[in-house]
């Protein structure tokens, strides 16, 4: 019996920092989990999920009440009321007057003073944390990826145009702030809203480098009203959902040579042609080097694993979903991936690097907001066969990858 002042308890919810497309907020709960506001589509998803994708999504972990605070500099965070307190969370009744909430204040709203509005550039050095914030759990997550991100420009695409140059992350703060906004319009301090508890899925990378897939020909549900509909069918048939299945929805990759990560995020995505796609994928596997070249087989290998699942998903349609893949940006002289963090890196100039010890890299299905499949306890038309646009995504996104990997 968990004891009254430990029911209690609240966990100060932090901005994912690797969170790097879609449009609802995602948060920290502890080291090893994340939250995101409940659509009771996606829990009907994860309660009836077939044994054959789990390895492919991320672990469902339940549901927790979350909440809005307001300090009396009318400063909003969000709470998380849980029936017991996991290890090594940050207590908000610890930490709410501490230097560290403080300056995460300072750093999430920083992001609204650039005149870019949602491309705003947000940098965090370690010289601005004080010592109880580095030892704090938020201190020790930004330590751990140093929060330097910036953006580059990328090879022209076949249009020869240019990517924005004032596309910059993070943009899970910029999801954050456009969700406390939203909340706090709408609702007053005690009102609870449910929020999915789900395994966080990079936490075991020390620099986590995640390309966000949006996959498939068609992004928009069943409900979307006709508005809607229109807009995203407008989307999918000006980018690469309509031509290759799949779109860039966002992108991290670290750079050894500089220490920073190099974002893109799903405006950059959209305005890409096939061969600008193809540039994309190749910048994902660069890390300021070196082609990481270790790690095309096994990303192939698992998408092949991925798609001969899909094929056999009948009535499952997975509109709007992502596609993550994941590896880490930090790696031994030998290319594979490292167990420390200290690690010299070779010099730069992108050159190929050769490796025959596979790379631990990672592909996780994610946002199932919109996703239908016979049974599900949501009113949605019912298909039959798998979700074919999926499945021409994956095989184009599998076709590119061996032709990267063959030097083409």
């Amino acid at each position: 019996m968990v004891g009254q002042s430990e029911s209690r308890a609240t966990i100060l919810l932090e901005p994912f920092v690797h969170q790097v497309g879609g449009h609802l907020s995602v948060m920290k709960y502890d080291e090893h989990t994340v939250c995101k506001p409940l659509v009771s589509q996606e829990l009907s998803f994860y309660e009836s999920l077939p044994l054959a994708m789990r390895q492919f999504t991320p672990q469902y972990k339940g549901i927790v009440s979350v909440h809005l605070k307001k300090d009396g500099l009318g400063n909003l965070t969000l709470v998380a009321s849980p029936s017991r307190q996991p290890e090594g969370c940050v207590r908000l009744d610890r930490t709410i007057g501490d230097s560290s909430v403080t300056i995460w204040r300072q750093c999430r709203w920083a992001a609204s003073a650039g005149t870019g509005g949602e491309h705003a550039l947000v940098r965090w050095s370690h010289t601005q944390l004080t010592r109880t914030f580095k030892d704090s759990c938020l201190g020790k997550m930004l330590r751990r990826t140093d929060l330097q991100y910036h953006t580059d420009s990328l090879l022209e695409d076949a249009n020869r145009n240019q990517p924005e140059r004032n596309s910059y992350n993070p943009w899970g703060l910029h999801c954050h702030r456009q969700h406390l906004n939203r909340m706090s319009s709408k609702h007053n301090e005690n009102k609870l809203h449910q929020f999915l508890l789900l395994e966080n899925v990079v936490s075991k990378y020390n620099y986590p480098c995640i390309l966000d897939l949006k996959m498939g020909t068609r992004q928009h549900g069943d409900d979307a009203s006709e508005e809607k509909k229109a807009r995203h069918i407008k989307k999918c048939e000006q980018s690469t959902s309509a031509s290759l299945g799949v779109r860039i929805g966002g992108m991290q990759v670290y750079q050894a040579d500089t220490g920073h990560f190099l974002c893109k995020d799903k405006y950059y995505g959209r305005k890409l042609s096939p061969e600008g796609f193809r540039q994309t994928l190749h910048q994902f596997l660069c890390n300021g080097n070196h082609l990481r070249t270790d790690l095309l087989e096994p990303i192939i290998l698992r998408l092949k694993a991925l798609l001969s699942v899909i094929r056999k998903q009948s009535s499952y349609r997975f509109y709007s979903s992502s596609l993550l893949i994941i590896y880490d940006g930090q790696e031994h002289k030998d290319g594979t991936a490292p167990l420390d963090n200290h690690l010299p890196f070779p010099k730069p100039n992108c050159s190929v690097s050769q490796s025959t010890n596979p790379s631990r890299v990672d592909v996780r299905m994610i946002d199932f907001a919109h996703t239908t499949f016979k049974g599900s306890k949501c009113n949605h038309t019912t298909y039959d066969g798998p979700d074919h646009g999926y499945i021409f995504g994956l095989e184009n996104l599998i076709k590119i990858l061996q032709n990267i990997s063959e030097g083409k």
